[in-house]
């Protein structure tokens, strides 16, 4: 293992409180959850930790690796010492505690402010309790500016109770079993969803590309899995179900 390990002033610097509460029997969970947030799988030394952009953790979510001066930073962290070796691994000295993401896809995505769309649709769904849940899961998260995109009256036709199943089939178009990074999903060529059809992976003009939609954003962590940012509304073309629409031409095939 590689351990980035805090020391006793790095956890004198939490909050008053903190330590106490997270050594209480019952936040061992969440005890848990920040101390494999500190663990790489392998020794990974110093030498090669500077050569990475992120690293994934045994919690399942990533740290951040940037070299700033003179200084390597595990996200707000500064390695302070390095490659203190161990029978089973390599442990690297940081002056601040590493907190992973404590909300879920859910809470993160209500706090970002722009998926107020998808969250609504989801809850008409019944899939947000889902993506509260443990997981993980990869969601591909349409802006609310991409559900906008969709011709008129697509969006209240879908949230209407009799179309459930057909907007439960879209939004599971776009959630993957698994936290997937970019970087694997860039890497293929298609990725299976929870619809059980294929989102096809590609690059248009040195952009990564979900079927139609560019991926804007990427590795956004949350508790229970990862969120890409894209800016279209992903569509199973396969399905072909007809939605009512009250645009122009009276049905859009979706």
């Amino acid at each position: 293992f590689t351990v980035f390990a805090p020391t006793d002033e790095a956890f004198a610097k939490l909050p008053k409180g903190t330590v106490e509460s997270l050594l209480k029997p019952e936040n061992r969970d969440q005890l848990v959850a920040v101390l494999t947030y500190h663990v790489v799988e392998g020794a990974v030394k110093a030498g090669d930790v500077v050569g990475l952009d992120a690293a994934e953790t045994l919690n399942g979510q990533r740290v951040n690796v940037a070299v700033k001066g003179d200084n390597v930073m595990i996200d707000n962290a500064k390695v302070t010492a390095t490659d203190i070796k161990a029978s089973n691994g390599i442990i690297h000295v940081i002056d601040t505690v590493l907190l992973p993401e404590s909300e879920t896809i859910v809470g993160v995505a209500s706090g970002n402010g722009s998926f107020g769309t998808l969250l609504a649709a989801a809850k008409a769904a019944g899939l947000a309790e889902t993506l509260m849940g443990e997981g993980p899961f990869t969601v591909f998260a349409p802006t609310d500016e991409a559900f906008a995109k969709l011709p008129a009256g697509t969006v209240e036709s879908l949230l209407k109770p009799e179309n459930v199943g057909k907007l439960q089939n879209i939004l599971k178009y776009h959630v993957v079993s698994g936290r997937i990074f970019s970087g694997a999903v860039v890497g293929a060529d298609k990725v299976r969803t929870l619809s059980g059809d294929d989102v096809q992976v590609s690059m248009k003009s040195g952009a990564p590309m979900l079927d139609d939609a560019k991926i804007v954003a990427t590795d956004i962590d949350a508790s229970n899995g990862v969120i890409h940012v894209i800016d279209s509304v992903l569509i199973p073309a396969e399905k072909h179900t007809s939605v009512e629409s009250t645009c122009t031409s009276g049905t859009i095939e979706i």
